[in-house]
């Protein structure tokens, strides 16, 4: 199969790239390198553009016949859409505004979106089903959860295949080792943790001491990236699968963010340093 992949040089991507050319899949992966890097793309024609560009992203699907979308380009940091949220808006729904168009001109009628379970918002229950009321609570969630209607809704009006995943938080690198995490600046728990217990950073925050949890720190969900990236993969595959889903979590996967809980796995010793943080 011919697969764009869409910020296919940030790190799902990258590791979604990986599995798809290692199954036999022609890839093309379309990259404006904000946040990505080019020397992760392995296997896989890469092209330096911007999905907003209409006429640039039509001449590609249509040069390379692709026959399927997995679109993981987005902005993502909670922290910043709140402080800038028409920068999350604009290249987060104006970007797939343009990618969907793009397809249907090129007669692409196939669209994995990667989402965010953060278009719940704070959980009413537990676990988190597709069901779930969905009340994002920052720009970030609210501009994936404006993505997943209008993809809903391309696919009545255009009669394009359209799968949403919702996850949390992904994790991990591929065990070759020739791929991982590598953002800047860095904001994920497991690297921060990593470098904190390599001497890289002096130490890690932990964002309050008082949740109603078995050590008072917040709990995350995981997920590895490599799990994630085959959920997408089964996604592209396997036509008529629902509009939304939510990637599942299992119990081993939920982890407090205190580095010394017996819940976080134990990548080295002794402990990380931390401090507390309001």
């Amino acid at each position: 199969m011919k697969i764009l992949v869409t910020g296919g040089a940030g790190y799902i991507g990258s590791h979604m790239v990986k599995l798809l050319t290692e199954t036999g899949s022609e890839v093309t992966v379309l990259d404006d390198l904000s946040t990505g890097h080019a020397e992760a793309v392995r296997g896989a024609q890469f092209v330096k553009g911007d999905i907003a560009d209409v006429a640039s992203t039509k001449s590609l699907l249509q040069k390379n016949r692709i026959e399927g979308v997995v679109h993981f380009a987005a902005s993502s940091l909670v922290g910043e859409s709140m402080a800038d949220p028409l920068k999350y808006y604009r290249r987060n729904v104006g970007g797939t505004v343009a990618l969907v168009q793009a397809m249907r001109d090129a007669g692409v009628a196939r669209i994995v979106f990667s989402s965010t379970a953060a278009v719940y918002g704070d959980p009413v229950r537990t676990p988190i089903d597709e069901a779930h009321p969905k009340q994002p609570v920052n720009p970030y969630g609210a501009s994936k959860l404006a993505m997943e209607r209008m993809l809903s809704d391309c696919s009545t009006a255009y009669g394009i295949g359209a799968v949403v995943l919702r996850y949390f938080n992904a994790a991990g690198a591929d065990p070759s080792g020739e791929l991982g995490e590598r953002h800047d600046p860095e904001t994920h728990l497991i690297p921060l943790v990593l470098q904190a217990a390599s001497g890289r950073r002096a130490s890690i925050s932990v964002f309050g001491m008082d949740w109603p949890t078995r050590d008072g720190t917040c709990v995350r969900d995981y997920i590895h990236v490599n799990d994630l990236c085959d959920a997408h993969l089964r996604a592209i595959s396997s036509p008529g699968v629902p509009i939304a889903v939510s990637v599942p979590r299992f119990p081993d996967s939920w982890y407090s963010r205190n580095p010394r809980s017996r819940s976080m796995p134990r990548y080295s010793s002794p402990s990380p340093p931390q401090r507390a943080s309001p």
